[in-house]
């Protein structure tokens, strides 16, 4: 059984046009309402940021315009490889941790999960499966 509950949130693309917390820089509803979830279920959380890896929600970061939708196979695989160094270097050994990702397909499938169940992690996708309406409604049905 895991001891540690960690959120992991992909960014989105609607953000505030100035430098601001991470955590206070996505502004669409999918991301409040991602946030809101893990900030309610998790002992921890980062975003994934298609710029800049893992993203403590306390740093500031400028706006920014980059998706991992427009990446290759290859750069979202390296992309991959690098959160999980950072999750280890930031949280040591990941084998007593539970993610729970709130994040599309792009950000996860390419070697996020797999690169984290190697290392002993557990892995939840509350919404998998689910289109964006649902999603906005899985995540909205949550904020009571």
């Amino acid at each position: 059984m895991s001891d540690r509950r960690i959120g992991l949130v992909g960014c989105v693309k609607g953000k505030l046009p100035q430098a601001a917390p991470a955590r206070d820089l996505y502004v669409s509803d999918l991301f409040l309402g991602r946030r809101a979830f893990v900030e309610r279920t998790c002992d921890r959380w980062f975003i994934l940021s298609a710029l800049h890896g893992l993203v403590d929600p306390s740093r500031v970061l400028e706006p920014y315009d980059r998706t991992l939708k427009d990446a290759s196979a290859a750069e979202r695989r390296a992309w991959s490889a690098r959160v999980v160094e950072d999750l280890k270097r930031t949280l040591g050994n990941l084998g007593d941790v539970t993610f729970e990702v709130h994040a599309g397909t792009e950000y996860r499938e390419f070697g996020l999960r797999q690169g984290l169940e190697r290392e002993g992690a557990t892995i939840e996708v509350p919404a998998r499966g689910l289109r964006m309406g649902e999603q906005l409604s899985f995540y909205g049905g949550q904020s009571a």
